[in-house]
């Protein structure tokens, strides 16, 4: 059984330690676009495809049993791509995409669609916005006026004048995200609805101090590939892919 693990999320790492130690020889693929990146167990290759294209050239040159796609659930021309790739390569596909994250009580979330529209609706909500989006999209912020808090992984480049930046990697605690909501006096929160644990705790700082969120929702999967939450739902496809008979 061989794998092609399209990753650079936690969960994908996780999933090639076990798929390497249950004797699955799985390839992960690492976009490049993060300096740094945690690099997962077993072979790794850096870099694009070229697209869907680019892509099912690459599975006919090194065949593979499957592809399961675990990148970003904000990765949608990834996704895009890799559904159209291994359809028309006649490979099977997974798809792993954590589970999104869910209101509790207290929390004061605004759903939209884009980037764009959170920024049209930040004015409503406050005057010192944290934005906790990533590198990518935010020049939709730049014009809004207000003071812009905002935090990457990676400085995006060119390096935007309009706004305050923080380099950091999560996880992170929730008092961490307290204090900087604190000493910041943000009074907004922007964020994508990304799930898992490791960027959950500015949500629960954001209860805490009642400040408004306003949350962007993930962009659609396409219709057609089997879609699991978990790694540990990932590792029993494999198992069971690995036994069929068209293995």
């Amino acid at each position: 059984m061989k794998v092609l693990l399209l990753g650079g999320t936690g969960e994908a790492r996780e999933l090639a330690g076990l798929l390497a130690g249950a004797g699955v020889d799985a390839v992960s693929s690492l976009a490049g676009r993060t300096a740094d990146a945690r690099v997962p167990v077993g072979e790794v290759r850096v870099g694009g495809f070229g697209g869907a294209a680019g892509l099912a050239g690459w599975l006919r040159e090194h065949p593979v049993d499957a592809v399961i796609d675990a990148t970003h659930p904000f990765a949608a021309m990834i996704t895009a791509n890799a559904f159209s790739a291994t359809r028309e390569v006649g490979v099977p596909l997974l798809v792993l995409r954590r589970r999104g994250w869910a209101a509790e009580p207290g929390d004061n979330w605004h759903w939209v669609e884009t980037a764009s529209a959170a920024a049209e609706l930040l004015p409503e909500l406050g005057t010192r916005a944290f934005l906790t989006i990533g590198r990518q999209g935010l020049d939709a912020f730049a014009g809004t006026g207000l003071w812009t808090l905002a935090r990457c992984v990676d400085p995006p480049q060119p390096r935007p004048t309009w706004c305050t930046l923080i380099l950091a990697r999560g996880p992170f605690t929730v008092a961490d995200e307290e204090r900087i909501l604190r000493d910041h006096t943000i009074d907004v929160l922007v964020t994508k609805d990304s799930g898992g644990p490791a960027t959950a705790a500015k949500l629960t700082a954001a209860r805490g101090l009642a400040i408004p969120v306003i949350m962007i929702r993930r962009p659609p999967l396409p219709a057609g590939p089997e879609v699991v939450e978990t790694v540990e739902a990932a590792v029993q496809w494999v198992m069971r892919a690995s036994h069929s008979p068209s293995t």
